[in-house]
């Protein structure tokens, strides 16, 4: 295969993202594939940081303002998530700009420009969405702790989340969106992710392709 794979795990707060890209992560490591683990929001860099504060609610920012903090955090790591595909490395991503459109058009801004910024960034190969009912998602463990994680705010972001996937799969180019019922205990979520990631372990020979790029 010519290059690693890129592979995303998007949801809802509290849907078990993070510890399902960190279980995918630790199977890579058990079958021997090479493999890198990325979180964004990256609360390690300077742009990161202003993020961090505001979601920890420490800072208040325009919500475009914030928007576009949270598409530049992606860019900044665009060139290297790039450079690793070509040279082998499996991307596995806890978030990517689906949510940053997701929350933000939850909020009111307009859709399309809610994308716009994140326009030809490296597009993944597979999005495995963890879908969970808001409901179920205040059930777990801190939830509340941050600024969107309110029953109402979710439930919008669950819908602009379907509107996302179904564009995704109607395009010509772009992820694959697979929808996993994350209500589930978690090992049996844990096989779902690995039944989708499985044949992309090996990488692919497809060209790396770009986010909404209309232009190829």
């Amino acid at each position: 295969m010519s290059r690693g794979a890129f592979i995303v795990i998007e949801g809802l707060d509290r849907s078990g993202k993070t510890t399902q890209t960190a279980a995918l992560y630790e199977q890579l490591k058990e079958v021997g594939k090479v493999a890198k683990l990325l979180k964004f929001p990256d609360r390690t860099t300077a742009i990161g940081k202003m993020i961090d504060a505001y979601l920890r609610s420490q800072s208040d920012l325009d919500d475009r303002a914030i928007h576009l903090l949270f598409s530049a955090n992606r860019w900044e790591l665009a060139s290297e998530i790039e450079k690793d595909l070509k040279e082998g490395i499996n991307i596995l991503c806890d978030r990517y700009a689906f949510s940053g459109i997701a929350f933000s058009a939850s909020k009111g801004l307009p859709y399309e420009w809610c994308r716009a910024p994140d326009i030809s960034l490296p597009s993944p190969d597979l999005v495995l969405f963890l879908d969970i009912s808001p409901e179920k998602a205040k059930e777990r463990g801190g939830y509340g702790e941050e600024r969107y994680e309110k029953e109402e705010m979710q439930k919008k972001v669950r819908e602009i989340f379907k509107r996302i996937g179904e564009e995704m799969n109607v395009a010509t180019a772009g992820a694959k969106w697979v929808v996993i019922d994350a209500g589930r205990d978690c090992e049996d979520v844990a096989k779902d992710v690995w039944a989708h990631a499985e044949g992309l372990i090996e990488g692919t020979s497809q060209p790396i392709t770009r986010l909404w790029d209309t232009s190829e």
